[in-house]
């Protein structure tokens, strides 16, 4: 019984994102099911893929949710979490000019012209802190 339930999770997922245009190889996931949350308003649903290119591939898709409430992230570790945090905080602040996540790693743009904008990946939060301070 439980087996049904993951399927049927499953399939409305990739039948809601293929009804937005983005392509859902079903024959490259491991495993798809809800989480539980203390509100019940948001669910949330974790997928784990086979490969790697395949949850690369989804997630650059992603933009295409705009609008939607819809949202595909990376399960990031704490740590991790909290460098993307501070950088995106960051970023808000101008101290740097954009940052995002790849294959669970993150990654910081500098300010600066286009010689000087060097694209960092930041391994842990005290690295980001020698950029606070600079502007």
């Amino acid at each position: 019984m439980v087996k049904l339930e993951a399927n049927s999770v499953e399939q409305q997922v990739t039948a809601f994102l293929q009804s937005k245009g983005i392509d859902v190889d079903c024959n490259n996931i491991e495993t798809c099911h809800t989480l539980s949350r203390r509100n019940d308003a948001k669910t949330a649903v974790i997928m784990r893929f086979l490969n790697r290119k395949h949850k690369t591939a989804l997630l650059k898709q992603g933009r295409k949710l705009k609008g939607s409430n819809v949202y595909l992230n990376e399960h990031l570790t704490k740590r991790n979490a909290d460098i993307a945090r501070k950088a995106r905080y960051m970023k808000k602040q101008r101290k740097i000019q954009t940052t995002w996540t790849t294959n669970c790693k993150v990654f910081i743009k500098l300010n600066g012209t286009p010689e000087e904008a060097k694209v960092l990946v930041i391994r842990n939060i005290e690295e980001l802190d020698k950029y606070q301070r600079s502007s």
